[in-house]
């Protein structure tokens, strides 16, 4: 079991009359990757603000390696920040502006100058010692802000959306560059976002948080394959979620009444007959037929092509809204078609169970 370096006890949050963060708690182990990810306004943010010391809770406690952090002053804590503005001082130039910290430690002039000499070839921005701000792009200012924060060797480093005025090209490095250092460097990162792709992509844990609550804490395979909410199934891969009500609930499989049919999806140890139920299916897990007999029945409604996916959008009986994609430019239907909509039973995870008093 890692050793615990960061825990949250029972954070509370409020602004004004409105409640900001409900009771929130977390451990999070040294060296580990862990990302924040929800839609704006959720407390991500200042969840990540608390932590630093930026703002105080109502309730609970951050205790940094057992240590209660919660009253104490950012500069007190072994805790740095980057933030998606970079914070860059523009009258320095790079060589200034990653050894300020340590200027202010009084560290000598000439470990200054090694240390940051070592962290810029770490970032691949050796070189640019005498540049200015002015004289950099996004990616390499973002760059020097990394620098500037690990330079200090913080326990722990906290991103608020760093990449998120990049464009999207460069922000994939960048996602490339930041695991690789994490993992380089052994600091513990925790990271905040909006993008579920990036949470996927970089993380070695994802915490989803909607409405000043943690809705699911998980690895990014767990956040994505079995998501315990119809929420974190759409905001984390835009799932499908189909309503129905549970029939027969066997140990690998359940049946499950929905749109006047019967259709199978994988078990789950609190389900029973008679629950009625959410399951969430990824768009690409579902299969679309013109001539099956089996499935749902659905109506085509619309097709496009994006991003080397060809995306589906269907009715079904009842009205509701499914889309399905696959690799391909096209598919043999069109406009109009009437079809069959089906899955493999255990691409179809029961979520939001819910049972009747």
């Amino acid at each position: 079991m890692s050793e615990t370096l960061l825990e949250l006890r029972n954070i509370k949050k409020s602004f004004g009359t409105t409640d900001v963060l409900n009771g929130i708690g977390l451990s999070i182990s040294r060296g580990e990757f862990i990302t924040f990810l929800g839609a704006s306004g959720c407390g991500k943010t200042t969840t990540l603000r608390i932590i630093a010391g930026l703002e105080k809770p109502d309730e609970g406690q951050v205790l940094l390696e057992g240590r209660d952090v919660t009253y104490l002053e950012p500069h007190q804590r072994d805790v740095n920040t980057v933030f998606q503005n970079y914070a860059l001082f523009p009258h320095m130039n790079v060589e200034a502006n990653v050894g300020y910290g340590l200027k202010i430690r009084k560290v000598p002039k000439e470990e200054i100058k090694k240390r940051v000499s070592d962290m810029l070839k770490l970032v691949q921005l050796d070189g640019y010692e005498k540049r200015m701000p002015s004289e950099l792009s996004g990616g390499q200012k973002q760059r020097v802000a990394i620098a500037r924060a690990l330079i200090n060797s913080p326990k722990l480093l906290l991103l608020d959306e760093p990449l998120g005025a990049l464009d999207l090209k460069l922000r994939r490095a960048m996602q490339t560059e930041l695991k690789r250092l994490q993992k380089k460097l052994g600091i513990t990162f925790l990271y905040i976002t909006h993008d579920q792709e990036e949470a996927i992509n970089m993380s070695d844990r994802i915490v989803v948080m909607r409405e000043g609550k943690f809705e699911q804490i998980g690895t990014p395979d767990e956040i994505y394959n079995c998501p315990k909410t119809s929420y974190v199934a759409d905001f984390v891969g835009n799932a499908n979620i189909i309503e129905g009500i549970v029939r027969q609930a066997g140990e690998e499989e359940i049946l499950v009444e929905t749109e006047g049919q019967i259709v199978k999806a994988v078990s789950d140890p609190g389900v029973q007959a008679g629950d009625k139920i959410s399951l969430a299916v990824r768009r690409e897990n579902m299969k679309v037929c013109g001539d099956c007999e089996e499935g749902l029945e659905a109506v085509l409604k619309d097709k496009s092509f994006q991003a080397g996916q060809l995306h589906m959008t269907l009715n079904l009986n009842s009205g509701k809204e499914i889309t399905v994609s696959r690799y391909g430019m096209d598919a043999p239907l069109s406009q109009g078609q009437k079809v069959r909509i089906s899955w493999e039973p255990q691409h179809a995870v029961p979520v939001d169970i819910r049972r009747e008093a």
